[in-house]
């Protein structure tokens, strides 16, 4: 048995398949490339497949990160070879590695993500600034969430590790976060930029993935 750890990207292409389509396609491209998955036991055995910190419907990555367990062994060069010609426009491996099967679970590694948020912004440069700034002062942030259960209320400020303006540009902000990714819950970047009294976003792009060092 081996453990890999593929890390791939997500495009535009292909940023408004869910989740579970994501890993359909996944086990799709594995299936034509020949490559022989473990399966977890019990009644109804799957794929041991893992997805780390699935991504929003329309969010796209540089950084996502996807652990798989194969019955032999294979050399993460061949694999990614073998199955990056069956993967769709948009979904491209980045680099694949071998990692010790005895790791814990990949979600339970990850502790933050980071993104780049970019957004229309009517005050300049100095003023946008002064928001981040002020936000990371704040020692508590009460927030509500509408979800299809109800209103959930609880403090965005814990979610939010960093904040910083990137670049600045026509009106066009790219704003930098750094959001807090474990049991605590996960910092949503159209959630912040809404604390932050700015507009929606223009696009939202995931460019890292931190996992604990030890």
């Amino acid at each position: 048995m081996s453990r890999l750890r593929i890390r791939f990207k997500r495009g535009e292409e292909v940023k408004f398949i869910s989740h579970l389509d994501t890993i359909r396609l996944w086990l799709r491209a594995f299936r034509r490339a020949g490559i022989e998955l473990e399966y977890s036991e019990g009644f109804t055995p799957h794929p041991r497949v893992s997805l780390a910190a699935p991504l929003a419907i329309g969010i796209t990555s540089e950084a996502e990160l996807m652990d798989i367990y194969t019955t032999g062994s294979i050399s993460p060069h061949i694999f990614s070879d073998m199955v990056s010609k069956q993967m769709p426009k948009g979904m491209e491996i980045l680099n694949t590695f071998q990692v010790s099967p005895n790791l814990p679970a990949l979600q339970a590694q990850i502790i933050f993500a980071e993104y780049m948020v970019s957004v229309e912004v009517k005050e300049g440069e100095g003023r946008l600034t002064q928001v981040l700034t002020n936000m990371l002062a704040e020692k508590q942030f009460p927030w509500q969430h509408r979800r299809d259960t109800g209103i959930k209320s609880y403090d965005l400020r814990p979610l939010i590790d960093d904040l910083w303006l990137d670049s600045f540009r026509d009106n066009i902000a790219w704003i930098g976060m750094r959001l807090t990714c474990d049991n605590r819950g996960s910092g949503r970047p159209e959630q912040v930029i809404r604390a932050l009294g700015l507009c929606d976003p223009l696009s939202i792009h995931r460019s890292k993935l931190i996992l604990k060092t030890s």
